[in-house]
Parts: C-alpha cells; structure tokens; sequence
C-alpha cells in the first residue's frame, strides 16, 4: 500500500498493475502496511491463490488487514461527508473489512528455511529478515526445463532489520543465487549502533527530559515492533528505578493486539526469556481500547507517556494527539522510526512552524525529537554486510524500496564490493524486466502509472498537495501580519491578478 504524499496515495485506488486473475500465487515478506496493504484489494479484484507466509507474519495480518480495512472506510466515509457538501463524487473505499476477512483464508503458514512449493515449477524459502515478528526474506528456485541451465533463482530481500536489533535476530539468507532485489531505505545514511544497555540509556534521557518539564510525551510508533521494543525498554528501566515509574498509554487497538501475538512467539524474539513471563505488561501500562478511552487522554495535562500509530502520523489516533498537544511548549514529540517524504512526520522531523492536521490549521510549539536508535530497518553498513554475505550475485541486483538519493547512495556503495556496473540495477516505479536464460535482466515496454520525476521537491516525495498545504498556511500568516483589513484585501486581489493572467 503506498504511503507518502497524496499523488502516491491515490494510486491505491487505481486498478492494480498486473492482472490479480492471472497470479498463482503471493509470497509475503512480512506484513507491515506498505508490503502486506494492498492483499486484501488483490483478492476482491479476483485473485483464487494462496498466500504463502510465515507464521507470525500470518497472525499479525489477522488483526492489521482488518485493521486496515477499517481505516479505509472510515477515512472514505469521513471524505464523503465532505465530498456531499461540496458537491463533489463520492469514493469507495480501497477495500472492505469483508474484503480482509477474505483474503485471510488465503493465507498459508509456511516455516523459515524449509523449502515449500508455492505454484508449477517454483518453490520457495524463507529466511529470517531480522525485521519485525515473521519477517523474512524469500528465496524463489524456478524450473526453466533447459537441460544447461535446469533452474534460477530470486531472492528478495523484503525489508532487514539491522544487525543488533532490540528484540530480532540478525537477518539471514542463502548465497550465490542469480538474482537479488535488495531494500535501500538507508542505502546512503548510518545511525547508531548502541547494544541493549546504551540504547536504554539514551530513551531514558529522552523520556527524563521530556517529562522533566512537566508536560506530556507524545510518542508516533508503528503498531508493529516498534511499540513493543519501546514498552519493553520502559518497563525494563522502570522496574529497575533507571526510569521514574510514569504511566504509559498504548492507544491503539492493533498495537494491543499485535502485542498479544508477540507474547504467543516470545520464543522467537531476541533476548527475551519465555519463562520469565511477558516483557510488556506492567501495572502502570495502560492499553487504551475505546474511541472514548482515547479521547480522555487529551484531559491528561502533563507525565504522562503516550504511544499510539501511526508511526508516519498519517492516520490512526496518533493525529489526534498531535492535533491538541502540537501547540502546548511543554509537549515533546518523540519520532523513533523511519518518516517517508510527504508525511506528517516528516514535516514535523523537518521543522515544520505549522502544519494541517483533518483541515485544521495548528502551531508547532511542542519539542520535535528523533531518535532513530528503534528504527527496524538495516542502514547502510548493515545493507552492505547482507549484500556481501550473499555474494556471488550470478546475474543481477536489483536496488528498490527507497528514496531517491537512498538508492544512488547504495549503488555507489554495493559496487565497492565488485559488482559490475551494468549487473545493478535501479528501476522505476512499474517498469518491466525479463530474466533472460542467456543475456540476464532486460528491461521490457512498460506504463508508469505517474509521470517521470523531474524536480527535486518531487524526487523527495514532495508533490502538489503538500505544496498547496504549505503554501495555504503561509499565505494565512502574511494575512495575519497585514497591517489592517484594506491592506489584506489588497494582497488578495494582487494574487487574483496573477491568476487571472495564467
């Protein structure tokens, strides 16, 4: 499911690329949103198959692609009120919770490492991601019926988690395949490498901090990993008076139910004894259930720890929160995860004076944060160590899934360890390749959705609507600074002018 500015967004409810009719099969990496999304409209669009996954990957989509349908409509039934008064088409939703319920029958666990047939003349293996609970890379062995050349292989990376992650193990995978399509969220950046006991320490100055000054900590989080490395580090600090005891609030209904299924697999997180009990409940955490439940948290004036998704602000009650805490100068926002081009996130990450929150127009007073020690993705070096550990690459990488100066950065860096130049490849959003038995990966006739690229606001993720958002609440603070109503009326019919001769 794309995420990110309206322009991308949109595309969701376009028509899907490929032909859902004509697909065998679906091999899932791992099931956050931007890779596990879209299911749900694959299946109502026609698609019969299975969908082959791992087994915390399978019960973390039975509560996230319902979670997800929800969303949808609740996100198009409020658009539609709006659609009706400004006379304007009403939309359907993406997808519908019954939409969801189906596609989790599709659904086939499947165990990591072990070989599993997934259509005619191809199976599949899944290694260990390092990413989230389930998170795996896939490898594909595929028949080609050539006595020279009996079969190649794919792997796909799916997103890695870094080498010393808080509750993951370090991500695995095979060597020597032919083809390899590797994540570059942090193809050019590296971040801190801290073991269990420093990363502890600094959210512990974090939280202090924020506390400190007698407000609240607002804290965006991704339902999934991140919520629970965060509550697992506060309880621990906590229980060991490292951490003034505080209340922590997790106010969303998937984290709480994701977390459940994280304290069915213990035994597959990182450093975590089963028999000790869960790591992630102590009598001062608090998991907020009702809309009502939520809303009452906004009466809360100071020390408390608030958590809630999404980790991108971009929907969920997390932009409640914001919307009536961004103004206060004693709130602190603390953003611990990856913010995409074009989010709110982002523009609170990038300094924002102002931002739009559901139309209304808010102050940013509150202390933005970023602490990227929680981050689930590898960086730079760990791309770099992955990439290399599954040398020789036969016949191709493909770099995908980043941002634009991402994926230059990881391409100058992948050939400091010996692949040709010609052999790595970076495509384009719906472009097209053939893996060729004899000449390799060749580009084909493609359809891009979305016009090519071609300035660096959108090369960013910065399209038309955050421009005119932006652009909105500027021109309402030059109106405010006008000396008096004439001098405003003025401005006004200054900029019709300049409209009026385009």
């Amino acid at each position: 499911m794309f995420q990110g500015p309206k322009t991308l967004k949109e595309l969701n409810y376009q028509p899907l690329p490929s032909e859902p009719v004509r697909l065998d099969a679906v091999v899932q990496t791992h099931a956050h949103t931007d890779h596990s999304g879209m299911l749900p409209k694959l299946v109502k669009s026609g698609f019969k198959g299975p969908i082959f996954a791992t087994e915390g990957t399978r019960d973390l989509l039975e509560w996230m692609l319902p979670d997800s349908a929800s969303i949808q409509e609740a996100e198009v039934e409020r658009l539609n009120r709006e659609n009706r008064r400004r006379d304007r088409p009403e939309l359907q939703p993406v997808y519908t919770m019954e939409d969801a319920q189906a596609t989790l029958r599709h659904i086939r666990a499947v165990e990591y490492e072990t070989w599993q047939p997934v259509a005619k003349g191809i199976r599949g293996r899944w290694w260990n991601a390092g990413h989230i609970l389930g998170s795996a890379s896939v490898e594909l062995e595929v028949e080609t019926g050539a006595a020279d050349l009996p079969h190649f292989s794919i792997l796909f990376s799916g997103d890695l988690g870094p080498q010393d992650g808080a509750l993951q193990q370090s991500p695995r995978g095979p060597q020597g395949v032919d083809y390899v399509l590797c994540e570059s969220t942090y193809g050019n950046r590296e971040r801190p490498h801290l073991d269990d006991d420093q990363r502890r320490a600094a959210i512990a100055r974090d939280v202090t901090q924020a506390l400190g000054v007698g407000g609240n900590l607002i804290v965006p989080a991704f339902a999934i990993e991140r919520s629970q490395e965060l509550i697992g580090d506060l309880v621990y600090l906590m229980a060991r008076g490292k951490l003034s005891t505080a209340p922590i609030y997790l106010d969303s209904p998937l984290a709480t139910r994701a977390t459940e299924v994280f304290e069915r697999h213990l035994h597959l997180l990182d450093d975590v004894d089963p028999k000790a009990g869960s790591p992630f409940r102590a009598p001062n955490v608090h998991y907020v259930e009702t809309v009502d439940q939520s809303m009452a948290l906004n009466r809360i004036s100071g020390g408390a720890i608030i958590i809630a998704s999404s980790g991108m602000c971009d929907a969920g009650r997390i932009r409640h929160h914001l919307r009536h805490h961004l103004w206060h100068p004693r709130t602190t926002v603390l953003l611990i995860g990856y913010q995409a081009p074009g989010t709110l996130g982002r523009l609170l990450q990038d300094g924002a004076a102002q931002v739009k929150i559901m139309g209304e127009e808010i102050q940013v007073k509150a202390k933005i944060r970023k602490l990227e020690i929680y981050s689930g993705h590898a960086d730079r070096g760990d791309l770099l160590t992955w990439v290399k550990a599954r040398l020789p690459i036969q016949r191709g990488l493909f770099l995908i899934h980043g941002e634009t100066t991402a994926l230059a950065g990881m391409r100058e860096n992948v050939l400091t360890l010996g692949l040709e130049p010609d052999k790595v490849i970076v495509p384009d959003l719906d472009q097209r390749y053939q893996l060729d038995r004899a000449a390799g990966a060749l580009a084909v006739a493609s359809t891009p959705r979305l016009e090519p690229v071609r300035t660096e606001e959108a090369k960013q993720g910065w399209d038309w609507h955050n421009e005119l958002a932006a652009f909105s609440l500027e021109l309402r603070r030059i109106l405010d600074q006008a000396q008096n109503d004439k001098a405003r009326m003025a401005l006004l019919k200054d900029m019709r002018r300049v409209l009026d001769k385009r």
